[in-house]
């Protein structure tokens, strides 16, 4: 009886246990499928770039990334459409009679994205360790007028300038340097530029969660974020440096998104546009893109040289064979639409034969049985400098190459990774490379600003123009104009400024520059921001 009994109880535990099992497992099963489910009802939107975002700190400048810099941290005044400064986090100002004190208002409703509060205190902060290192942040004219900063109350914030100076709220919208990093991420030293973040903290609506240098970097949606909340709920970014292995990437679904200049060669637009599997656009003209020549170099100090370049580059033909027409020819380093900048100067056209006689002027002659023009017996070689992983750069370079050794221009194209050419630029080694005006809100004051100063953060322009006869008086003309109150005054200074660059040949003008937008079908909300270098990721949702 015993044995019957203990055989049954057994194998009634047993077919309990085994009920447990399976239906255990079910419950799992069903966990596992909730947790799918949720996984996959979130919304992830895969970007690439062609190079690493960097630390993401907007206190400093390469290799971080204008857009990562962007999706975390926010400025006091926005750069709104058609230049509308608006309130950011700073929901209204007060500016003084005499334009030297401003003060800021600032939104009670916001939180840095570890919860800890945004207000006067932490602004000033932020204002005081960018200043300690201003001489990195000289490009920007404000940094230099920046007298002082108090905190007049929890959310009241003045700053007070040595003169008045007219872009003031204009350079508050920049990017970087003035945006606001929480208390949190102050390293021990207090100093940002010269020690980093100990971590990424801003107010804006996007929170680097994952970081993998040069691989990739994964931004979730800021749920603490006091404005519109992102609609896709991660933003995964990935590093592929070539813009054909990028169109390969988009093609296999491997990446959602491409979008900016130069990222992916005019041809592949053009194919994916005229594929019709995909949604394609294209920007306003955002900057001029150009060319500097380096006046510090032997033969190009030589006025007449430059200006044979200018007569030898065929712009017309860049737009319709590498552009295929979307972009605008340019003539002047900035388009007369932005403010200051329309002056009457007679353009450079392409003519190859006027090119030849400017060349022999300069003692630039053709020998006999050799493909280069010779001086002194030295060849006529010059060093056009491009970022590798511009893929427009890098087809400007080639036809101009092809072009010039008709003449008798020897190019010798040089290659460098992005950190490498702008390391290389502001060392003032090169004799030409690619560049651009910087956009609104930057053009034209900022940009001429940083001719004037060796800055890291500015541009290479400072050394490459030094050349230049009269150099000085440009300089001093240029810190004149940014602290100009007389409306007339300020458009003859710029007008001056404008024309004396224009006459020396300093800049070859190329084309009006556009971002452009790829993407797949189920995506929305894709637009471009009036800067240029910020993608929106805020507003974009997928199905």
């Amino acid at each position: 009886m015993y044995l019957k009994r203990s055989a049954f109880i057994t194998s009634f535990v047993g077919l309990i246990a085994l009920l447990t099992i399976i239906i255990a497992g079910c419950g799992n099963t069903t966990k596992e499928g909730e947790n799918r489910a949720t996984q996959d009802s979130s919304k992830v939107l895969t970007f690439s770039w062609s190079g690493d975002i960097g630390d993401v700190n907007p206190h400093t400048y390469f290799p971080n990334q204008w857009f990562s810099q962007a999706m975390v941290y926010e400025s006091l005044v926005y750069y709104g459409e058609g230049g509308e400064l608006k309130p950011w986090l700073a929901q209204s100002w007060d500016v003084s009679k005499d334009g030297k004190e401003y003060v800021f208002h600032l939104r009670k409703d916001v939180t840095f994205s570890d919860g800890s509060p945004f207000n006067a205190t932490i602004v000033k902060k932020n204002f005081d360790t960018v200043l300690a290192n201003a001489p990195q942040h000289e490009w920007m004219e404000l940094i230099n007028q920046i007298k002082s900063t108090e905190v007049v109350d929890d959310f009241t914030f003045k700053l007070i300038l040595n003169k008045p100076y007219y872009p003031t709220l204009q350079e508050l919208t920049y990017i970087r340097p003035l945006r606001f990093v929480g208390e949190a991420a102050f390293p021990d030293s207090q100093n940002t530029f010269k020690d980093g973040l100990k971590s990424p903290i801003g107010t804006g609506p996007w929170v680097l969660s994952e970081y993998k240098k040069n691989e990739t970097a994964v931004f979730t949606r800021n749920e603490k974020y006091w404005g519109e909340k992102p609609k896709v709920d991660k933003v995964i970014v990935k590093v592929i440096p070539d813009g054909e292995s990028r169109v390969l990437a988009f093609e296999k679904k491997d990446i959602d998104l491409i979008f900016g200049n130069g990222v992916i060669s005019q041809d592949s637009f053009r194919f994916l546009k005229e594929s019709g599997k995909y949604e394609t656009k294209l920007s306003e003209p955002t900057a001029t893109r150009a060319l500097l020549f380096n006046t510090n170099r032997e033969a190009l100090k030589e006025r007449n040289l430059r200006l044979a370049i200018q007569h030898a580059f065929d712009k017309q033909a860049v737009i319709d064979h590498i552009f295929y027409g979307t972009e605008r020819k340019a003539d002047t380093l900035f388009a007369p639409t932005i403010p200051y900048t329309k002056i009457d100067v007679k353009p450079y056209e392409h003519d190859e034969e006027k090119a030849k006689q400017l060349l022999d002027e300069a003692g630039w002659k053709l020998v006999n049985g050799k493909p280069f023009r010779e001086k002194a017996g030295k060849p006529l070689q010059l060093e056009l400098m491009f970022i590798s992983s511009d893929n427009i750069q890098k087809a400007i370079a080639e036809y101009t190459q092809g072009e010039f050794r008709k003449l008798g221009i020897d190019m010798k194209l040089t290659s460098k990774e992005e950190e490498d050419f702008w390391a290389t630029a502001n060392e003032g080694s090169f004799d030409l490379l690619f560049t651009a005006s910087w956009g609104v809100p930057f053009d034209p004051h900022s940009y001429l600003s940083a001719i004037t100063t060796p800055s890291e953060g500015g541009s290479p322009d400072y050394k490459a123009l030094s050349g230049l006869p009269g150099k000085k008086e440009l300089d001093k003309k240029i810190k004149e104009v940014l602290v100009s109150t007389d409306e007339a005054h300020r458009k003859m200074l710029y007008t001056d400024i404008l024309t004396t660059l224009h006459e020396q040949a300093a800049y070859l003008p190329i084309s009006y520059q556009s971002n452009i937008a790829v993407y797949h079908k189920n995506l929305s909300g894709v637009h471009f921001l009036p800067q240029e270098y910020e993608v929106p990721f805020t507003t974009i949702d997928m199905k």
